[in-house]
C-alpha cells in the first residue's frame, strides 16, 4: 500500500539523515513527497550548521581544557543600560558534552528559546550561580562596579570552585586566571549559557517588579527606556526601583 503524502510529511519532521526509509521516499515522483524531502534536507542542513557554529564556539573551553583546567566558568552580566532594576550576573561551567546547541548571545534568541534553554543549562551544568546587585548599590558605586560587583557574586555563588574564568567585556576582582573576551556571549559557549541565565533571572525578577510597581511597563520593558516608560516616569516619578543617578531619571528628580 502506497504511503500517504501527509504520512510521509509527518514522518520526515522527525526523521534523521540515517533514516532507512529516505531512500524509498526519494524515488516517490509525487510533488508533495518532492517538497517534503526539500524541506528535510533544509532543516538538517540549517542543524547541522548550527550543531558546527556551537562546536567553534568551544574553542576557548577546548584550549583551556588541554592545558589543564577542569572548571571553566563562562561569566556575564545583564542590565547594564537599563534606568531601574537590578542588574544581574551568570556564572556557568558547562561540560565538554554540553549538546544544547542553540546557546548563545541571548540578545539572538526569543524568549521561548532563552527558556528553553536555560532549563538544560540548569539540568546539565557542572555547576551555576546567580550575582543581583540592587538599585541601590549602583547608584552607589556606578553601574560598571556594579556590573564587577554582580560577576564576582555569581561565581563565588557556585558549588562547584571555578579554576578559569571567561568573562564577557570585563576583568572581575577575584584572585583566578581569567580572559576578557569582547562579544564573548557570542564567542563562548560558557558566556553565552551565562547571558540566558542571567538574562532569565532578571526579566523575572521585572515581571515581579510590574505588580509591585504597576505604570511603568517592567514587565514589557524590562526597565529600558522605552517610550512607554518614559511617560510611565514622567506621569508617576521615580518608584524605588528605578536607578536615580541615571540621567531620565535624574532629570524627573531634580
Amino acid at each position: 500500500m502506497t504511503e500517504t503524502i501527509a504520512a510521509i510529511k509527518a514522518a520526515l519532521k522527525e526523521a534523521q539523515a540515517d533514516d532507512g526509509r529516505l531512500a524509498k521516499w526519494r524515488t516517490d515522483s509525487r510533488s508533495g513527497v518532492q517538497n517534503a524531502l526539500k524541506a528535510f534536507d533544509k532543516r538538517l542542513a540549517k542543524e547541522a550548521k548550527q550543531k558546527a557554529d556551537f562546536m567553534s564556539r568551544f574553542a576557548f573551553e577546548s584550549e583551556l581544557w588541554d592545558q589543564g583546567y577542569q572548571a571553566i566558568a563562562g561569566v556575564d552580566e545583564v542590565g547594564r543600560g537599563p534606568l531601574a532594576g537590578p542588574v544581574v550576573a551568570a556564572a556557568v561551567i558547562l561540560p565538554a558534552d554540553f549538546d544544547a546547541y542553540g546557546v548563545i548571545d541571548s540578545k539572538q534568541l526569543s524568549k521561548k528559546v532563552r527558556d528553553e534553554l536555560v532549563t538544560h543549562i540548569k539540568k546539565d551544568a557542572v555547576a551555576y550561580g546567580i550575582g543581583i546587585v540592587s538599585v541601590e548599590r549602583i547608584d552607589e558605586v556606578n553601574i560598571y562596579e556594579a556590573s564587577r560587583e554582580a560577576m564576582k557574586q555569581a561565581v563565588l555563588a557556585m558549588d562547584v570552585p571555578a579554576d578559569y574564568l571567561l568573562v564577557d567585556a570585563m576583568v572581575i576582582d577575584l584572585p583566578l586566571p581569567q580572559q576578557k573576551l569582547i562579544k564573548g556571549d557570542a564567542r563562548s559557549n560558557s558566556i553565552g549559557a551565562a547571558s540566558i541565565l542571567a538574562k532569565v533571572t532578571r526579566d523575572a525578577l521585572m515581571v515581579a517588579y510590574e505588580k509591585e510597581y504597576p505604570g511603568y511597563g517592567f514587565g514589557q520593558n524590562d526597565g529600558y527606556g522605552t517610550k512607554a516608560h518614559l511617560e510611565g516616569l514622567a506621569k508617576l516619578g521615580p518608584c524605588p526601583i528605578h536607578r536615580k543617578t541615571f540621567a531620565p531619571v535624574k532629570k524627573c528628580l531634580s
